[in-house]
């Protein structure tokens, strides 16, 4: 790589204010070439590949769900639409609802902020450390510490967030057991979708967007200036997020959590049952139907969860869907043993379909394309490099990319305050230093405003999002009409049997057709019996009467 080459002698801008000092651009050579790892050409291509996959689930989905209607006898079943004992008839709640999940959107919203705000100090008081070690490490600690915590915060915020959901359902008052499944599930999806993609919102799309440039820094107080991305990009530490979040999720949330919980009220009510706390009357009591539905509720939201780790940022972590299979071939075996020895088997329900569920993944699918589609343009380094290779570069090779990337700045222009204290920290004085992006140098006409190629990059970018989103979408639109929704054989069973029951139906109409023309074919001989009879007992015949002339 380039940036690894011994004879690259750049000399790049500070990273913070003060107890940052310059730095040599070769020291970012293993953040590089860990981010060239999924920064790269095949990340488009794979991203597609997922798309498509996740548009072949959603069909492959349709059409096991079709078997099992078929193998179950539910074609033709139909939900009952069951009013819930304790419907009141009252007005909604609705304001309620909505400012209780604007707050609990705004909690999450704080909560990252506090997150950046950690980075933020804990990065400058690493680099006053006179430990050379620690400080050749900042990056690398604050971003896995950082990780750490917001992945604490997300595992705290869920639970939270489902007791606040089904709070809010109650009130709001459903008239059904169905109305209230739906509401209840969505808001609990709401709430924990942006819990879990919030922080890694922010490092795809936000952070390293508002940072300013030496001597015009956005600070967010007096003392600290926004984060911004290292030369690799925010890739680095986007895949990073994702991972320890993803893992600790599924080792945390799904796993130890699903076994322990079930164990720990299995112990319980092994000690109430020893102490007698716990009537019978209370142990055998049949819960509501929503009730034994919401108990199975977190398991489908670890599970659209991780379908949206697997599809919305896989251009970013390409590993997550190998992650991902690994945690369901275990938890396989672990759900199998906790519903067979911790759990009271539930009672089966008929449904037809996973309702509500199957819009939410189909949703899930549809913003992956257009998420992913951001994050190949707008927080990798394609475009850029594609722009470069084809346009700028007169070999057309990468030769000359990092230098291309990298504007110029006068250390005299700092603001008052900001210049590094040691400036000696090189060995010599600094006069230039560079910093990444597309500004004007400082003996231009127009020093530090953005270039042209920033122009140029930002249309190509744009252009990139449109194509590839309408692209992925086309496609996944033909794969959705060339995968038909019910599998042939059963297509074939349901007609056979359609042309049975017409067969029946007519042999039985026929049957009736029979039965009212024998019927009415024997009342019209009784009617004409009865017709002669009448007749000849009205005119008798001639030799019945004497008569003399």
């Amino acid at each position: 790589m380039e940036i690894c080459h011994p004879e690259n002698n750049i000399t790049m801008c500070p990273l913070c204010d003060q107890v940052c000092s310059y730095w040599k651009l070769s020291t970012a050579c293993g953040t590089a070439r860990a981010s060239h790892l999924f920064d790269n050409p095949a990340t488009v291509f794979f991203s597609i590949f997922m798309a498509l996959w996740a548009a072949m689930f959603m069909e492959h989905w349709k059409r096991r769900q079709m078997r099992l209607n078929y193998e179950w006898d539910l074609t033709g079943f139909e939900d009952e639409e069951m009013e819930k004992l304790t419907y009141q008839d009252r007005l909604p709640a609705y304001m309620t609802n909505v400012v209780m999940m604007l707050l609990m959107i705004g909690v999450t919203f704080a909560t990252v902020f506090g997150v950046i705000f950690y980075r933020i100090s804990t990065k400058a008081a690493l680099h006053m450390s006179s430990n050379p070690v620690t400080r050749s490490h900042v990056q690398l600690t604050v971003k896995t510490t950082a990780a750490i915590i917001n992945l604490v915060v997300i595992l705290i915020l869920d639970e939270v967030y489902g007791a606040v959901a089904r709070w809010l359902t109650v009130l709001e008052v459903p008239k059904t057991d169905k109305s209230f499944e739906e509401r209840l599930i969505f808001k609990t999806f709401i709430l924990k979708f942006v819990n879990a993609f919030s922080p890694i919102i922010y490092i795809a799309f936000f952070r390293g967007r508002f940072v300013g440039r030496p001597g015009s820094y956005l600070y967010v107080s007096e003392s600290y200036r926004m984060e911004e991305c290292a030369y690799g990009g925010c890739l680095m530490e986007l895949c990073i997020q994702l991972s320890i979040t993803m893992l600790g999720k599924q080792l945390i949330q799904n796993n130890l959590f699903e076994i322990g919980i079930p164990k720990l009220k299995k112990l319980l009510r092994y000690i109430q049952s020893k102490q007698g706390a716990v009537p019978e009357e209370e142990r055998q009591k049949k819960l509501q139907r929503y009730e034994t539905d919401h108990f199975l509720e977190p398991r489908h939201h670890v599970l659209v969860i991780q379908f949206g780790f697997v599809t919305l940022f896989v251009a970013s972590f390409p590993l997550a869907p190998l992650f991902a299979l690994l945690n369901n071939i275990i938890e396989i075996r672990l759900d199998a043993k906790k519903f067979v020895t911790e759990l009271r088997r539930p009672v089966g329900a008929r449904a037809k379909d996973i309702g509500i569920w199957y819009n939410i993944l189909r949703g899930v699918a549809k913003v992956a394309v257009i998420i992913n589609a951001f994050v190949i343009s707008f927080t990798s380094d394609f475009i850029p490099r594609m722009v470069y290779q084809y346009k700028y570069s007169q070999e057309g090779s990468m030769h000359g990319f990092v230098n291309h990337t990298l504007s110029f700045f006068n250390v005299s222009h700092f603001q008052e305050g900001s210049e590094p204290l040691d400036q000696l920290h090189l060995g010599y004085p600094v006069e230039i230093c560079r910093y990444k992006d597309y500004r004007e140098p400082p003996w231009s006409n127009t020093p530090y405003e953005l270039s042209k190629e920033f122009w140029t990059v930002l249309a190509v970018r744009l252009s990139f999002v449109i194509v590839f989103q309408n692209v992925v979408m086309l496609m996944s639109d033909i794969v959705d009409w060339l995968i038909p929704d019910i599998p042939k054989d059963i297509s074939v069973q349901i007609h056979k049997e359609k042309i049975l029951l017409v067969d029946l139906f007519m042999k039985e109409e026929q049957g009736k057709v029979r039965n009212l023309e024998s019927r009415l074919s024997t009342g019209d001989k009784e009617k004409c019996d009865q017709g002669s009879n009448n007749s000849t007992g009205a005119h008798p015949r001639p030799e019945h009467y004497n008569i003399s002339l």
